[in-house]
């Protein structure tokens, strides 16, 4: 069994070890040591990273994951490394920092909760820049700020994080937010002082000052519940340091103060709103003369079906909706061809009586545009690129549509 030094201090950061074995694995090889300093993902805790470099040799063997299967810890390398060798076992410490940093912070972050409001977490997860804790009840912004206030309260007050190992039967010794009875045995019981008591198999720093921070970024409803997205140390640094350059970058933009920027994207909302519905209100009176247009004098197909085709320039989603259906007249084939930004977008349906099949005409589109798209034989739609001479195919497939 390995001997799991980073349980000892988690602080250290290489030792040597022996290889006691290296299995196949589907990718790459799992290397099994007498020691490391290595943490194999476990507890919701990401797995450690770092290098096994072999004694004599300039070679390092990259460990991108480690996984504790059977009693057994692998480190993962894409080669493999003969039984009985002798290894240096090198922590990146940056990683191991700021998942310690994440858990230790997942700790205060639930106690905050159970003893300020008696919620229980009731699951952990942790992913590269997003950790979360699922609560039992709903929260409101209030409790949340109040919740972060005081475990940021204990991380700069730097008290004492310890760990031991005690029986099962003694847990009724300790105050805990959270008991499993049915593990038994030896365990291991993290305890930061005046604070946080709880079994757990991750690595955290000897202080709570090692966090840093703690940062909720979000919260919302969950299962009945709340799930509250967090960040600490580093990685909340780093997360509020990009927050603060979107609200400069759009203060730039806005040329607003910074505390200004919500209201004034409020007010700039409302100002695109008015003017898209004055635009819809004037692109509707243009489709009335269009339509009169086509409807004077319309052509019809090879079957005696009105055709009815539109091509459009900087038209919008909603107008042509609106074009396609004054144009699904009875007996008519009606298609709408029309630019949105980069992409020309295609609508084809029939009136009461029309005898054609969309799924025809709309594969032809697909063909002429490199596009993707589908539907019945009454309705279909879909879209490509609209690159340049978009609109000569475009009336290619109205003179298809005619045949």
């Amino acid at each position: 069994m390995t001997k799991k030094l980073y349980e000892e201090d988690s602080l250290l950061q290489n030792c040597t070890a022996t290889v006691v074995a290296c299995d196949k694995l589907k990718e790459g090889y799992g290397i099994e040591l007498d020691q490391t300093v290595l943490f194999p993902e476990g507890g919701g805790q990401l797995s450690d990273t770092g290098y096994l470099m072999p004694e004599g040799t300039e070679e390092r063997f990259l460990s991108k994951h480690s996984l504790e299967t059977k009693g057994r810890i692998l480190h993962q390398t894409e080669k493999a490394l003969p039984v009985g060798s002798r290894v240096q076992v090198v922590l990146n410490w940056t990683d191991r920092l700021d998942h310690m940093q994440q858990h230790c912070g997942e700790h205060l972050l639930s106690y905050a909760f159970w003893k300020l409001y008696g919620l229980n977490n009731i699951g952990f997860h942790m992913s590269e820049r997003l950790v979360t804790i699922d609560l039992d009840k709903e929260i409101n912004l209030e409790q949340a700020d109040k919740a972060e206030d005081f475990a940021n309260a204990q991380i700069w007050e730097n008290r004492p994080i310890t760990v031991s190992h005690v029986p099962h039967t003694d847990l009724d010794q300790y105050v805990m937010r959270k008991k499993n009875e049915k593990i038994t045995g030896l365990l291991r019981i993290v305890t930061i002082k005046d604070s946080d008591i709880c079994t757990c198999c991750g690595t955290h720093p000897p202080f709570t000052g090692m966090l840093g921070l703690i940062k909720i970024t979000k919260f919302e409803k969950y299962k009945g519940g709340s799930r509250v997205e967090f960040l600490c140390g580093r990685w909340a640094l780093e997360d509020a340091r990009a927050k603060m350059r979107y609200i400069q970058d759009a203060s730039n933009l806005l040329s607003t103060k910074e505390e200004l920027v919500c209201a004034s994207v409020t007010k700039l909302k409302a100002e695109v709103g008015t003017l898209l519905e004055k635009l819809r209100a004037k692109t509707a009176a243009l489709q009335e003369v269009e339509l009169a247009k086509l409807l004077a004098d319309p052509p019809k197909d090879s079957r005696g079906n009105l055709v009815l085709a539109a091509v459009e320039e900087d038209y919008d989603p909603k107008s042509a909706k609106y074009l396609l259906q004054k144009l699904t007249l009875a007996g008519a084939v009606a298609a709408v061809i029309y630019q949105s930004g980069e992409r020309v977008n295609y609508m084809f349906s029939l009136g009461e009586g029309a005898a054609a099949d969309c799924k025809v005409i709309i594969a032809r589109a697909n063909e002429l545009f490199d596009g993707k798209g589908g539907g019945s034989p009454k309705f279909a739609q879909g879209g490509g690129t609209a690159a340049k001479g978009w609109q000569e195919k475009a009336w290619q497939l109205v003179e298809f549509i005619k045949q």
